[in-house]
């Protein structure tokens, strides 16, 4: 018998991620529910912003072009809940926002007053086009001529 433990073929570190996003989405929806929390209870909830799904003003994503925290505290208003994701009213600098997020973006969410606290695993965003195969009507590179002209030789050649 070896010491090795073999590769899981069932994915239990996202099923465990989505079970603990699923208790902030219960939380919210209890707070959703009053549109208030409950005695001393506050949260910061830090999300990625170029997550799939996340929808924030422009102004906010140039500003926190990586991953931003919000707290709901004593200024929010129409917190909305579903099983995918939350939208919230808040302020930035006196100027209102809604922000949706989906549950799949959070990174991270503290009550305070309770010392709770949960950490997510990053999910990758992609940064762009997904490398591909190269076409197979893609023909070889040119290469420039050894003697520094700008000529490129092309040779049509007819199918007799």
């Amino acid at each position: 018998m070896t010491g090795t433990v073999p590769d899981s073929l069932i994915p239990y570190d996202e099923i465990v991620q989505e079970a603990l996003r699923a208790v902030v989405g219960r939380v919210l929806g209890t707070v959703a529910a009053t549109q208030a929390l409950p005695g001393a209870h506050h949260f910061y909830i830090t999300f990625k912003t170029h997550a799939p799904g996340v929808d924030i003003p422009q102004r906010l994503i140039e500003r926190f072009p990586d991953e931003m925290t919000i707290v709901l505290q004593h200024r929010f208003w129409d917190l909305k809940v579903d099983d995918e994701k939350f939208s919230v009213g808040l302020s930035f600098n006196q100027v209102p926002a809604i922000l949706n997020i989906p549950f799949s973006a959070i990174t991270g969410f503290h009550d305070p007053a309770v010392n709770f606290e949960l950490r997510f695993q990053a999910q990758d965003v992609p940064e762009g086009p997904e490398p591909h195969e190269e076409a197979e009507n893609d023909g070889p590179t040119v290469t420039p001529a050894d003697d520094g002209s700008n000529v490129v030789s092309v040779d049509f050649k007819r199918k007799k």
